[in-house]
């Protein structure tokens, strides 16, 4: 994706304490389409918060963050009603975003391996299948911009790869990808890495592709 292209994602000057504590001290990020960002950061440097004031789910101190077109969140911890199976929460979540169909969902389900739990309720599930229903309903939508915490957690190693087939099927498409982790196993994935220290953000260049080229904007 070209570096001129209008930004998904741009956040400036971004600032959040908790009582005296600073965790976020200027966090610049800018995304385009087609970009898989990372941002890299060890436990407690603010990787959530950051992620949180993103989504819009928290309110910076300070700064400003800016969106074009439809965002899809994907927290750590699944936001899912136990007592609901699968089928359940496509429906309702196809019903609050407006959708024709479970189209999407259903694709969703093929697509990360777990459509035999499509009637199994959710306080029934692993771990892993959490988050894989987690990181469906953040996608129902089809949304530009996908922001995920932690999304692989829990995942064996075939789900892990199908996670990657999937993000590089809506790179394909254009939609931007921001994935927060604690630890980067693969770097050479992601267009764009940037390390939260001292809530700031830093880049770090990105291994090239083979055959194309990297762009490190923060």
């Amino acid at each position: 994706m070209p570096v001129d292209s209008e930004p998904l994602l741009r956040a400036r000057e971004v600032h959040k304490s908790y009582g005296k504590r600073s965790v976020l001290r200027g966090a610049e990020l800018t995304v385009a389409p087609g970009e898989l960002v990372g941002v890299v950061g060890e436990n407690g440097a603010g990787k959530s918060t950051l992620l949180k004031i993103l989504a819009g789910t928290l309110a910076p101190d300070r700064g400003e963050v800016s969106l074009a077109g439809a965002l899809g969140y994907c927290p750590q911890e699944p936001v899912l009603n136990a007592a609901l199976t699968v089928e359940q929460h496509l429906r309702y979540f196809a019903a609050a975003h407006r959708l024709p169909d479970l189209g999407r969902g259903r694709e969703l389900l093929s697509l990360l391996g777990y459509e035999r739990y499509a009637d199994t309720a959710a306080g029934e599930l692993s771990g892993g299948t959490r988050q894989k229903l987690n990181l469906t309903l953040a996608l129902l939508h089809d949304p530009g911009l996908l922001l995920l915490d932690e999304p692989y957690q829990g995942f064996d190693w075939e789900t892990y790869l199908r996670f990657w087939d999937l993000v590089e099927e809506l790179r394909g498409r254009g939609k931007a990808v921001v994935v927060i982790t604690h630890l980067v196993f693969e770097q050479d994935r992601f267009d764009v890495l940037a390390d939260l220290v001292d809530g700031r953000l830093s880049p770090r260049e990105a291994a090239p592709a083979e055959g194309g080229e990297r762009h490190v904007r923060v």
